[in-house]
Order: structure tokens, then sequence, then C-alpha cells
């Protein structure tokens, strides 16, 4: 297995048997929702879509997998979502055949899909690669593999020595306690389980690393291995440690 950081997303290519492009977190339909609580931004939906298509023209994938969170009002649908998502997921399948792991902000999503494509909601299993959305415990098949998940929406924040702070989209790799997840017994536990935590699509979405580790809300937050976590930005460009970043972050 090959992962390609695709930093126009973000996502990733995960090359196999088959070239499969990762989005997380697309969160579509979020402007309707900052605006009832009067933060006011024209939709973006048709940019965010775009940047999905010029990572699959980028990439060539044989097939999407989206983690998650493709919709953002819960528990209902918004009038932008019912707008919005039945033009996007088609121009999508103009592109690429793709599936959809439903995440908590998900609720109906179904509605919009055809036959094949809402994936199960514990994860999948693809040429080895396990496909979470991060919000639920991981389906009992997935360990001794490379999770991928979203939910997080992780970011780095970095400060200098003379305070040039820099806040990014982040990825956060690391070894996942297995007896934490109810994962079941192995008597060989190698390979070892391992999660690779997403940034968000939506470029209005992100999160403190630091504050994930420091206040886990989800079954794999909590149940990361600090000591074994290390973070890279969008591009693939290696930060370093969680201790690193505790001790370089902007404070």
């Amino acid at each position: 297995m090959n992962i390609e950081f695709v930093p126009d997303g973000p996502a990733l290519l995960v090359e196999g048997k088959e070239r499969v492009l990762v989005v997380a977190d697309l969160h579509l339909g979020i402007e309707s929702e900052m605006a009832r609580h009067g933060i006011h931004f024209s939709t973006r939906s048709r940019e965010r879509a775009k940047r999905v298509i010029g990572c699959i023209r980028e990439s060539n994938p044989d097939y999407m997998v989206l983690l998650g969170d493709v919709k953002h009002s819960i528990p209902f649908i918004s009038r932008q979502e019912y707008r919005e998502l039945p033009r996007v997921l088609e121009e999508f399948r103009k592109h690429v055949s793709f599936g959809v792991v439903p995440g908590n902000h998900d609720p109906g999503i179904e509605r919009f899909l055809k036959e094949g494509e809402l994936l199960p909601r514990d994860g999948v299993l693809i040429d080895g690669t396990g496909y979470v959305h991060g919000h639920t415990y991981p389906a009992p098949e997935l360990a001794g593999t490379l999770i991928i998940a979203g939910h997080h929406h992780p970011m780095a924040s970095l400060m200098d020595e003379v305070g040039c702070a820099l806040r990014a989209p982040a990825y956060l790799l690391s070894l996942l306690d297995e007896s934490c997840l109810n994962l079941p017994h192995r008597d060989d536990p190698d390979p070892p389980t391992r999660v690779l935590l997403m940034p968000a699509f939506n470029e209005l979405s992100g999160y403190d690393i630091i504050k994930i580790m420091k206040d886990p809300f989800s079954p794999l937050s909590r149940c990361l291995i600090k000591e074994q976590s290390e973070i890279f930005l969008s591009d693939g460009t290696y930060v370093g440690s969680v201790d690193f970043l505790e001790e370089h972050g902007d404070r």
C-alpha cells in the first residue's frame, strides 16, 4: 500500500490493487447553519465540489471514499442541502464511482445516494485499509489495519522563536490501544492497529490537535497512544511528534 497526500484537497490517494481517493468532512450546507448564529457567508459548495473534482483529475482514482459529514445540518436536512447535495453528488458521479461512510452529520444522506453508495456506519475494509468516519467504534474486521478516519478536523498550531505562528490543516498518525477500542483480542498483534486522522475538506472547519489529545471526544481519539503519534501537514510535510507540537505550539 502506498499513500500520497493531495494538498489541493486536503485529500489522500491510497494505492494498492486499486487507487482510492479519500475525502473527509465536506460539511456541505455549513453556511446556512452559520447564518442561524449570525455569521453570514455566501455558499461555497460549488467551490468545494470543484476542488474535489480537481483532486479526482489529479489523482485519477478507481474509486472515491467520502468519510462522512458530507452534509452539515443535524438532525434535519436544510433547504441549502436539498438544493445543493443532488447537484454536487451527481457531478462527482460523472468523474468517479464513490461510497459514503456516514458520519454524525449525515442523517438522511441516503435519500441523495444511489444503490451501493452507502457504506457501513462502523467502517469498511477496502484493499486492506480501513475507512471510518470516526464517531463510532470501528468494526472488528478493521483490527490490524491502518484506519483512515475523519470527524476530528485536526489542525496544527506552531510558533517559532520570533513569534510567527502557523495554523494549518494536518494529519495525525497514531497507534491505537486495541483493548480500549474493544477490538477482538489477537494472539499476534502484528501488524498493529493504527489510525490516520484526516483534516476536514471544508475550509471553515478545524480543531487543534493538542485539544484532540487532551480532551478526546470520540472512541478513536480516546484510544490514541500519545507517545506513538506523529503529525503531517496537508502536503505531507513532517511536523514531528505530539510532544514536539506541545512544545512549539501557538500558546
